[in-house]
């Protein structure tokens, strides 16, 4: 499974995000961190709205002819613990 998660330099909602999912280690995932400002559509999409985190199909494996899709989590709580954001991340990859 691989997140990827939407994010500025500077910004603390994004980086407190950023170390609560490297803490989580019940879940197998590979994460990806995507800086905004370094494409513009990109930051057209989510500068209003980082940070973003999204679960991808997309894992390596798949063949070429094979369409990527990302579909974005519910925002989670600043204040969510890992435990928190863990049981979140559950009931969406079990869909």
């Amino acid at each position: 499974m691989r997140l990827i998660l939407y994010s500025k330099p500077g910004c603390h909602l994004c980086e407190g995000l950023q170390e609560k999912l490297e803490q989580i280690q019940n879940l197998s995932f590979e994460l990806e961190i995507r800086d905004i400002t370094t494409r513009e559509d990109w930051f057209a999409a989510y500068e209003y709205e980082v940070p973003v985190l999204c679960l991808s199909n997309h894992g390596g494996a798949e063949s070429a002819e094979e369409e990527i899709i990302e579909a974005p989590l519910p925002r989670s709580s600043p204040r969510a613990s890992v435990q928190q954001l863990e049981q979140m991340l559950r009931k969406y990859l079990a869909n």
